[in-house]
């Protein structure tokens, strides 16, 4: 059963001593897992209650607790955004209610941060930045989950064959998702500490400025792609594009290419382990909203599909028109000059007259040393007399391997680009 928010404020006062709420409203939350509110105390100061559903996400509360207190003071000031902090909990059976300190700032829709200008932007990117560049020993030390690339890419698998026993994918996205993972070159990622569980309402804004980010949760090391996820599913290109640049330039590893190819994937995916979730909590109506969403987005990808397949068929059928065409010279050609005319209008002569001299010995003595050293230095040896024997070295012989045959020269390839709930 859901809690009110004047519920919440009476649990708030046993997990806070001397806090007396004068006010409490509703605050945005997972709402399959926690009921939360924001509570006005009578000194004017606001607080937040996350107070869980079930066990699991009362475990989620605990781990974040312990994830909030390994970032020490020096960690936390070098950071471009403010942490909750705990203030008091309560325990009332298996669940344990937490009560946090005020963070200024309030969450905004996706839609409102896709439109967002490039100053909030570079804030987001920011921030991205640098959750991922965090000391890997802070999650090493809590004893959190650690994903090497390959560790990453196979838990990814195992996920997908347990989607697929469901039996409610769409084959087409199966599919899809298979080969994806199966290509092994876009899982080459270097792995860092990623929040885990980020999206629009665990990023507190005020005005074109990033304040907070709550919900740690999740926290390990894995792959970037994870905290991108949510921005690409917004299809905001745009927004996508502006963030990932300001993100680029603030971290200190440069990211890899298929950063968005991953973070597409793994938002679409984020739907199949939605269905899982929906399906192993018996909910029949988060289920249907799970098979529905997976349907549309099945529906989608066969549209792009055949419009890419029309796409490029019209450009078969008028490049093989151009070719049908008559073929045009690749050269211009200009009419020959009638030949010169000699007194004999009966031997015309095709070439205009050359007088020809002899040569003395000595010119040709010259042409002839010319030409020799021109073949030298065609070659690419030049012969150098030895000023102390008075020789010229041999040439390099077959065994003297000078050649580039064994040098490949290779192109550059050019970079290739759901909420969990």
């Amino acid at each position: 059963m859901r809690r009110t928010p004047f519920e919440l404020a009476a649990v708030a006062t046993a997990a806070v001593p001397g806090l007396t709420p004068t006010a409490a409203a509703s605050a945005p939350d997972d709402a399959a897992d926690f009921d939360s509110a924001l509570l006005l105390d009578s000194e004017g100061k606001r607080w937040r209650v996350r107070s869980p559903r079930h066990p699991e996400a009362s475990a989620r509360l605990e781990t974040e607790f312990m994830i909030l207190r390994a970032f020490a003071p020096a960690i936390r000031a070098e950071l471009p955004f403010l942490m909750p902090t705990v203030a008091g909990t309560v325990r009332q059976g298996a669940l344990s209610t937490f009560v946090y300190a005020h963070l200024a700032g309030a969450t905004r829709s996706i839609e409102e941060l896709s439109s967002c200008n490039d100053a909030l932007a570079k804030e987001i990117g920011t921030a991205l930045a640098a959750v991922h560049d965090l000391p890997q020993s802070l999650v090493n030390n809590a004893d959190l989950p650690s994903y090497t690339a390959n560790e990453f890419r196979q838990r990814k698998l195992n996920e997908l064959d347990q989607a697929a026993t469901t039996g409610k994918i769409p084959p087409s996205l199966l599919r899809r998702w298979e080969h994806a993972l199966e290509d092994v070159a876009l899982w080459r990622f270097n792995p860092c500490v990623v929040h885990g569980d980020l999206h629009e309402d665990n990023l507190l804004i005020d005005g074109d400025s990033v304040t907070a980010l709550t919900g740690w949760t999740d926290l390990r090391i894995g792959d970037p792609a994870d905290d991108f996820a949510w921005l690409v599913a917004s299809n905001e290109q745009r927004f996508v594009e502006s963030v990932l640049r300001h993100y680029t330039e603030a971290r200190r590893d440069t990211p890899d290419g298929h950063l968005l190819r991953r973070s597409a994937l793994l938002a679409e995916f984020a739907l199949a382990q939605y269905l899982v979730k929906a399906m192993a909590a018996g909910h029949s109506e988060m289920t249907g909203e799970a098979e529905g969403m997976l349907k549309s987005l099945a529906d989608d990808i066969e549209e792009q599909n055949a419009l890419a397949a029309e796409e490029a068929e019209a450009a078969a059928a008028e490049l093989a028109a151009s070719d049908d065409g008559p073929a045009q010279p690749a050269v211009s050609v200009t009419a020959i000059p009638e030949a010169v005319q000699t007194n004999n209008p009966e031997t015309a002569a095709t070439t205009p007259p050359v007088t020809v001299e002899p040569l003395d010995e000595a010119a040709v003595d010259k042409v002839t040393k010319d030409k020799a050293h021109g073949e030298e230095a065609a070659s690419g040896f030049v012969a150098v007399s030895d000023k102390r024997t008075g020789s010229t070295p041999e040439a390099p012989s077959e065994s003297d391997d000078t050649s580039t045959k064994a040098l490949q020269v290779v192109e550059p390839a050019p970079l290739q680009d759901a909420k969990d709930r």
